[in-house]
């Protein structure tokens, strides 16, 4: 018992010894910039996915509106700093409390759903702070689209190189993967596995599934807020076409399932493999016609996930399992 324990800690350590050198030495020694740019858009994405896999993954409540957060996060640093003045390292710390703060006032009717009817609940939630924001964008006269000065400084968090744009999606990454380790480490961690696989047992042995759930939603909402600023600062536009697409739910939601729900690099490793693929296609059948990389991108999605339902991380570790019961399979029999 104890040998398996410190072996499944020394595979923990592999995977984030690779993580940590992905994030600093990539950025590092990369110089071109279109795979600076990709290698941004792959650690951004990774740290996403990592903080929806802890609502998504670990708690299984699966969240479809997690663009709300991304977009109030976008918005409220980019609104600060471009009306204010105001930092954008200030402004993503707002963003994260009205996104910790939305996320508690709807916790109570939509933890009151499960299944089709959670994730149904959470679009309509992403879909009415849109709505609210394009009502509140004309009362207040503010343009539809918002274009954030070009002046680089690390108080704008504004930077000229994109290897800069890199580190900083390295950090979040990095982040994102250490909270949630340490809290799928925990009791938190235990308690959130139990309600995902059985939430009537979970509450019969006295689990507090409404105050667990919330620790889970509120973290994931507050990461995601983050990565909004940092999209936002990236690419220096805003729209609500944009940043609360729920295209962006959804992505998150499959690179998730496409590395391995309820595993620390499983996010990671789909954020490498989906993003990647998604630009390549976009190269190289750009000219076929409108969306036709999107066509191709949407079947290898559905036939890696047909074969291998569990994610990469899933199949990686069901093989390894039949490997060591083979063996020891044939180590009895000897």
């Amino acid at each position: 018992m104890n040998m398996h324990w410190l072996e499944w800690r020394r595979g923990d350590g592999a995977g984030i010894a690779i993580m940590v050198a992905a994030a600093v030495l990539l950025p590092l020694a990369i110089t071109d910039r279109f795979y600076l740019n990709l290698l941004f858009l792959v650690m951004l994405y990774a740290g996403l996915a990592s903080a929806w896999n802890l609502l998504g993954g670990y708690a299984g409540q699966f969240s479809l509106g997690h663009t709300a957060f991304f977009g109030i996060g976008a918005y409220s640093s980019t609104l600060l700093y471009t009306m204010a003045g105001v930092s954008p390292w200030l402004g993503m710390l707002a963003g994260v409390g009205i996104s910790v703060l939305l996320a508690f006032l709807i916790s109570y009717p939509v933890f009151r759903l499960r299944g089709v009817f959670f994730a149904m609940s959470t679009i309509a939630v992403g879909e009415t702070v849109r709505i609210v924001l394009l009502w509140v964008r004309r009362k207040a006269d503010i343009p539809y689209g918002i274009t954030i000065d070009y002046q680089s400084g690390f108080g704008r968090m504004i930077f000229a190189e994109p290897r800069s744009y890199a580190l900083l999606a390295g950090c979040f990454m990095l982040l994102v993967c250490a909270v949630v380790y340490a809290l799928t480490r925990s009791r938190v961690g235990y308690y959130l596995r139990a309600v995902r696989d059985n939430e009537e047992a979970a509450q019969a042995s006295g689990i507090d599934l409404r105050r667990y759930k919330l620790i889970a939603f509120l973290v994931s909402a507050g990461f995601t807020s983050v990565g909004g600023t940092l999209m936002a600062q990236y690419v220096l536009y805003i729209e609500p076409a944009t940043v609360f697409a729920t295209s962006i739910s959804i992505d998150l939601a499959l690179m998730t399932i496409l590395g391995g729900v309820g595993t620390l690099l499983g996010p990671v490793l789909g954020a490498v493999i989906a993003l990647p693929l998604q630009e390549f296609l976009r190269d190289w059948l750009g000219n076929a016609g409108a969306g036709a990389h999107l066509v191709v991108y949407g079947g290898l999605l559905i036939v890696i996930v047909m074969l291998l339902p569990q994610g990469v991380i899933g199949a990686w570790s069901a093989r390894r399992a039949r490997k060591a019961a083979i063996a020891k399979e044939a180590a009895s029999d000897a």
